[in-house]
């Protein structure tokens, strides 16, 4: 169903206060960096818009932020692409899963409340983060647990899990990327990070290509918060390379861990 141009539609490119301006440009440049290196950026980005445009409805939120995350990908993912050169047997089949599962979730998102998501996430978070923690040697190397057509499965099962939960809500999404591609497929921190910037830009891309139709993307706001983003995304992606995995790692769990605090405080009731 196709979203209505409302007066508040078309005030709020206009009408928006410069600090709370400011603010989501500040919140989308840590969300490019964070989401270069480790993925989760959506974490701060979607609740920024939350919180910045109570009059949007939730699938203009959606759409919103992923064509702002688009612009951040589309740079990590080319400076990764560059100086990492992922194997694409492995990548080509891991874009076209995750875009594919990303459109079905987005067909799926203006039906699933945000609130059902938060335990699930929180859940997954909490155990992505211990599991990483009691692994140390978690990542440092890329040792693949499969070859041939068992790896492809593998990554085409990634994408499209991953991808699907991209599409209907996001948030946390490159983070999930990363750790299935280090503990499934057995990558390294930094090749999974570079692998999770293109799965990342195919999900942004197809979610896309459901909402615009929609009329859902509120254009002003989304390319400004992109020009942020995109710069997080530059300095993220060649900090990480700079690093290498150990950083990437590290970066992980602390990220992790905030997400966790934040999330879990939610549900808790600790903060708004």
């Amino acid at each position: 169903m196709r979203v209505r141009d409302t007066d508040w539609v078309k005030e709020a490119c206009v009408e928006i206060a410069t600090d709370v301006v400011v603010l989501l440009a500040l919140a989308a440049f840590a969300a490019g960096f964070v989401d270069a290196v480790v993925g989760g950026g959506g974490l701060i980005q979607l609740p920024a818009l939350l919180l910045a445009l109570p009059g949007a409805s939730p699938i203009q939120v959606l759409a919103t932020n992923k064509l702002a995350s688009i612009c951040g990908t589309t740079v990590s993912a080319a400076t990764y692409g560059r100086r990492i050169r992922p194997d694409p047997r492995t990548f080509g089949p891991l874009m076209l899963a995750a875009f594919a599962g990303s459109a079905g979730g987005a067909v799926l998102a203006s039906h699933l409340p945000r609130e059902a998501f938060d335990p699930i996430v929180l859940v997954a978070l909490v155990a992505v983060g211990g599991y990483v923690v009691l692994k140390p040697t978690l990542g440092g190397v890329t040792e693949l647990r499969f070859t041939g057509g068992h790896h492809t499965l593998a990554a085409v099962g990634t994408g499209l899990v991953v991808g699907f939960y991209d599409g209907a809500l996001g948030p946390g999404t490159g983070s999930f990327f990363v750790i299935s591609l280090v503990s499934l497929l057995g990558y390294s921190f930094l090749e999974a990070s570079a692998k999770a910037k293109l799965a990342n830009w195919a999900t942004n891309l197809a979610a896309l290509v459901v909402f615009v139709p929609q009329g859902a993307v509120l254009w002003g706001i989304g390319l400004l918060m992109g020009a942020a983003n995109m710069l997080g995304g530059y300095l993220g992606a060649r900090t990480a390379i700079g690093r290498g995995a150990a950083f990437v790692r590290v970066f992980f769990i602390v990220v992790v861990g905030g997400f966790v605090v934040r999330i879990g405080g939610e549900l808790l009731g600790l903060w708004s």
